[in-house]
């Protein structure tokens, strides 16, 4: 068995030394005793111990949930009955808040803003959402004559895997948890090894809110013959949903395809904005401007990549130099700051090793390095400076390759035949953005583009009820309103004849 540890609590947790997995409706080590480092991003500085899970750990909670979805005590309960432990995780996030906000930048190195106005209140707002949608999915009766009924319904699947990324941890496993809970699934949750933090709070938040152990469990752990393997690789798992990079997905579809298992992924993606020459400039620019830095820039959906229309281009990077000079780097908890530390280190060298692309393969007109100038806290902090470039052309790896990072390249457009050319000439097709006056434009592009998504005159504008995914190698399968309770189950036909 593994050992236990019930001291920690919601109000306690964000200062234990050692975070545990959550199984079974208890906080536990791994019985090796194993543990890795979490490291806030901004200083450079580990900030405690993340048990090491591996296949053992996986094992058991696979078992664990595995045993509450036959126990039937949660798969066979009333949908609004679900969905009202659904509604009370979801009020345990706000009136925790501020704790998870805490957790979530120094975790990520984003801004202590963004997590507490953004990603935590929308982490709520997906239980919520879940709990109220999932309640409107209705069984389809069909009748031919008046012998026979057809019933379409729809059925919980059992044990669900969800592998979540680093980027938007709190928010992106409650967009999972909520819609496979909602069904009457059981899940195992295997989050990224570099944001532990939310993740552990969920399971708490979820033995808080009342749901029987086993419900929902919590691995801490790596991919590759780690956790992430043994979770995607089991047989009693019945799906996985993966959001990542796209060659890690191409790895979880091959294991997953020995035991058949459903799967839905979000992958890499490399977000384009273009701006037509009748665009409304103070609205796109500031679309622009947020889209490419937020998150710095570690967000599926950035505006990676900017056209402008040659009419404008001048104008535009004059304009976007002097935007861009405003963004203010630097520590994640002072409330002035608009733009925080990359991930880890390894990730910030990732992304200057696009430097001397930059260099060679257009004009760097801000930004370009590491860094540096910061409170002696923060110098061994992962901060890359707001990176602009210019010049560049179609066929550059700042343009066809996702980078993740703070770094806008710009390309010049002549005409819409060639601007749509230009942005779907790439391996990805998640987002877009569409800027301009002319609607019958507006309508032309937008279904030329080979994208999941596309925005017409905004970004990042979400109704939870939407398709939401990627074409190419930016995903398979979608999420969000039905198509996430959709997958999380399986449509079943019963026909009633009657004498």
């Amino acid at each position: 068995m593994l050992s236990t540890m019930d001291t920690v609590t919601l109000e306690t947790a964000k200062n234990t030394p050692l975070m545990g997995h959550f199984i079974h409706g208890e906080i536990c080590f791994s019985e090796n005793g194993e543990t890795f480092d979490n490291v806030n991003p901004a200083t450079g500085q580990v900030i405690g111990q993340v048990s090491l899970g591996g296949r053992r750990e996986m094992d058991q909670a696979i078992v664990s949930a595995k045993k509450a979805f036959e126990q039937g005590e949660w798969s066979r309960l009333p949908m609004k009955e679900r969905c009202q432990y659904l509604k009370k995780m979801g009020d345990l996030i706000l009136e925790h808040q501020e704790t998870l906000a805490m957790m979530e930048t120094r975790d990520t190195g984003k801004p202590y803003q963004e997590s507490l106005n953004g990603d935590v209140p929308r982490s709520a707002s997906n239980f919520h959402f879940f709990a109220d949608y999932a309640q409107s999915l209705q069984e389809t009766c069909f009748t031919l004559n008046e012998n026979e009924r057809h019933f379409a319904v729809r059925e919980p699947l059992g044990v669900v895997g969800l592998i979540t990324p680093w980027n938007l941890p709190l928010y992106l496993s409650s967009w999972k948890i909520a819609p496979a809970l909602a069904m009457g699934n059981t899940v195992v949750l295997k989050p990224a090894e570099w944001t532990p933090s939310t993740a552990f709070m969920l399971g708490l938040i979820a033995r808080e809110a009342g749901l029987p152990p086993g419900v929902l469990n919590v691995v801490h752990g790596f991919g590759p013959e780690s956790a992430g393997e043994a979770l995607t690789r089991h047989p009693d798992v019945k799906a996985i949903s993966f959001t990542g990079e796209t060659t890690t997905g191409k790895t979880i579809m091959k294991a997953a395809a020995d035991s058949l298992k459903k799967v839905s992924f979000e992958l890499g993606g490399k977000g384009a904005n273009i701006l037509f020459e009748d665009a409304d400039l103070d609205k796109a620019l500031g679309a622009c401007v947020h889209s490419a830095f937020r998150n710095q820039g570690q967000i599926c959906l950035a505006g990676s990549r900017l056209y402008v229309h040659e009419s404008l281009y001048e104008e535009v990077v004059s304009q976007l130099t002097e935007r861009i000079k405003a963004i203010r780097v630097g520590n994640p908890m002072d409330s002035n700051t608009t733009m925080g530390a990359v991930i880890s280190k390894e990730h910030m060298e990732k992304v200057l090793s696009y430097m001397p692309v930059a260099h060679q393969d257009g004009q760097v007109v801000l930004g370009g390095k590491r860094l540096e100038q910061l409170p002696a806290e923060f110098l061994k902090g992962c901060f890359i400076e707001p990176t602009l470039v210019t010049e560049v052309q179609n066929h550059s790896r700042l343009i066809q390759e996702e980078i993740f990072g703070p770094i806008l390249p710009v390309v010049s457009f002549k005409d819409e035949n060639e601007v749509v050319t230009m942005v779907n000439d790439t391996k990805y097709g998640l987002s877009a953005s569409v800027w301009s006056r002319d609607v019958n434009r507006c309508h032309r592009v937008s279904r030329a583009l080979q994208m999941g998504i596309v925005w017409v005159n905004c970004w990042f504008a979400r109704d939870l009820r939407t398709p939401f995914g990627g074409k190419k190698a930016s995903g398979v399968g979608r999420e969000g309103g039905r198509y996430s309770l959709e997958f999380f189950s399986d449509a079943k036909a019963i026909c009633y004849r009657y004498e």
